[in-house]
C-alpha cells in the first residue's frame, strides 16, 4: 500500500459554552490514498462537513480541534498556525462547497479567479496561468471555454459554475480534495455528470479525494471505500460495496433500508425511529442505542470502538470477541 496522502488520527473537535463544552467529533479515525474517493455519509448533524472544516483549517470559532492529530502525506497539519494553513489550502488542499456562488467572486471573471490561483500557487507567468485556465474549463466540461473564459459567475447556469468551481478546487493540482455536498444543488442529470467529472480526476490526477454527502446513491456511484458518521463519530467504514450489500452496524442497516429500491414497489420505506442526539444530551455507552432494534443490556453502558466486522469495520458491540475467541 503506498502512503496516505491524508490521514486522520483520533480527532476530537470540541465547542466550548457557558454551560459546558460541546464535543462534536470523537476519536474520529481515516485514512485516504492517492487516487482514493472516501464518501462520509449520515444524517444531518452527524459531524460530516465539521470533519472537512477541520481537515482543511475551517472549523468556526469557538470549534477547536481539541486532540488528535491531522496528517497530510506524513506531515502533521492541525497545529499550524492560519497564515501556514493558508498556503496550504488551494495548493495541497482544494475545497469543493455545495453552493457555488459562495465560492466564486461576483466581480471577477472565471478565467480571472482561476489564474489568480494557479499565480498564487504554481511558479508560473500570467499568460501561462491565462492558457491553463481555459484548458481546465474545457476539462471540467465548460463549451466554448476560449470565449467563456472572460465570463463573470452571474452568466453561468448553477451546474456550469459548479463545474468552474471544481476547476478552482483542482488547478493548483492540490494532493487531496474535500468536496462537501458538490452535487445537493444540481438537478439529477447534472450530478451524474460532476460524479463521473471527480471520479475521473480523481484517478486520472492521483488526487485523495473524501466526498462529504448525505447521499448514498452518489456514495454508491463514486466513492472506493465510505465512512458512515453518527453523532460525531465513525459507526461503520469499509469498501463501499459491502457498507452497502452487507451493512454491519444497525444504524448503516437502516440507512439503507430507507432507500427506495428499484426492482419493485414498496407501499412504505423503511425509517429509523427517533432523531439524532443534541451534542448536549449525547447517551452513555452506543450514542446509536435508543434507536437501535438489536441493542442489548452492554450498549447503554459501554461506548463501542471501531472493531472488525468481517470486510467492514464497525462500531457495535454485536461484532465483539473477547480475547479468548479471538
Amino acid at each position: 500500500m503506498p502512503n496516505p496522502i491524508l490521514e486522520v488520527r483520533d480527532l476530537r473537535v470540541e465547542f466550548p459554552t457557558r454551560r459546558g463544552t460541546l464535543v462534536a467529533l470523537d476519536s474520529v479515525s481515516f485514512a485516504i490514498q492517492p487516487g482514493e474517493v472516501l464518501g462520509v455519509v449520515g444524517e444531518s448533524g452527524a459531524g460530516k462537513s465539521m470533519t472537512g472544516a477541520a481537515i482543511i483549517g475551517l472549523l468556526e470559532p469557538p470549534g477547536r480541534i481539541a486532540g488528535g492529530q491531522i496528517l497530510l502525506e506524513g506531515r502533521r497539519i492541525d497545529n499550524l498556525r492560519y497564515e501556514q494553513m493558508r498556503r496550504i489550502r488551494g495548493r495541497e488542499i482544494g475545497a469543493i462547497f455545495q453552493d457555488p456562488l459562495t465560492t466564486l467572486n461576483p466581480l471577477y471573471t472565471v478565467g480571472d479567479q482561476l489564474a489568480e490561483t494557479m499565480l498564487t500557487h504554481l511558479p508560473i507567468r500570467p499568460a501561462e496561468a491565462k492558457r491553463r485556465a481555459i484548458e481546465w474549463l474545457e476539462l471540467v466540461g465548460i463549451p466554448a471555454a476560449a470565449q467563456r473564459v472572460d465570463s463573470y459567475p452571474h452568466e453561468f447556469s448553477g451546474g456550469m459554475r459548479q463545474r468552474v468551481v471544481i476547476a478552482l478546487a483542482l488547478c493548483a493540482e492540490p494532493k487531496l480534495i474535500v468536496a462537501d455536498e458538490p452535487t445537493t444543488a444540481l438537478d439529477v442529470s447534472i450530478q451524474a455528470q460532476i460524479i463521473a467529472l471527480l471520479k475521473r480526476l480523481a484517478r486520472e490526477k492521483g488526487t485523495a479525494m473524501m466526498l462529504v454527502t448525505h447521499d448514498m446513491g452518489v456514495i454508491a456511484e463514486t466513492a472506493d471505500r465510505v465512512a458512515v458518521m453518527y453523532a460525531g463519530r465513525i459507526a461503520e467504514i469499509g469498501p463501499v460495496r459491502d457498507v452497502v450489500k452487507a451493512p454491519r452496524h444497525p444504524y448503516t442497516a437502516g440507512l439503507m433500508a430507507s432507500i427506495p429500491p428499484l426492482d419493485r414497489r414498496v407501499e412504505r420505506l423503511a425509517q429509523i425511529d427517533g432523531a439524532m442526539p443534541r451534542l448536549s444530551a449525547i447517551p452513555q455507552g452506543c450514542a446509536y442505542h435508543p434507536r437501535c432494534p438489536k441493542v442489548f443490556s452492554r450498549c447503554a453502558v459501554d461506548r463501542p470502538e471501531l472493531m472488525d466486522a468481517g470486510t467492514t469495520d464497525a462500531a457495535c458491540w454485536l461484532h465483539y470477541k473477547s480475547p479468548a475467541h479471538a
